[in-house]
């Protein structure tokens, strides 16, 4: 606890970027199309991810891969989505390896709070 919050969610951040960036790259996807990728199988929507940088990136990327036409995923990226979401689940299995779900829970609500805070 020697630094403050700022220092721990930058640093993991960094370090979630750099390892997602691996763990991806088997896909040749990088961390944002997989964001963009996801969001699209959930709900068909990336409007969750206008606030973050690369997402009109992201965009071209999965469109160029066949995976999106017209903000939509196509029957590729579908196939594409079921792939690379096993790789995405070990990946964040090892990551939270240690963390009971309570604890994760916990983390996500404090850090959802936080942000709301600043965003006053």
């Amino acid at each position: 606890m020697d630094r403050p919050i700022g220092y721990w969610v930058k640093h993991l951040d960094n370090l979630l970027d750099d390892a997602m960036g691996q763990a991806l790259a088997a896909y040749g996807t990088s961390r944002r199309d997989w964001q963009l990728l996801s969001a699209a199988a959930r709900d068909g929507s990336a409007a969750m991810l206008a606030p973050f940088d690369g997402v009109e990136e992201a965009v071209q990327s999965l469109t160029s891969k066949g995976w999106l036409a017209d903000g939509r995923l196509t029957d590729e990226g579908r196939a594409a989505h079921a792939a690379v979401s096993e790789h995405v689940m070990h990946f964040r299995r090892r990551i939270t390896e240690g963390v009971s779900p309570q604890e994760y829970l916990a983390t996500v609500d404090v850090l959802r709070r936080m942000a709301a805070n600043a965003e006053r």
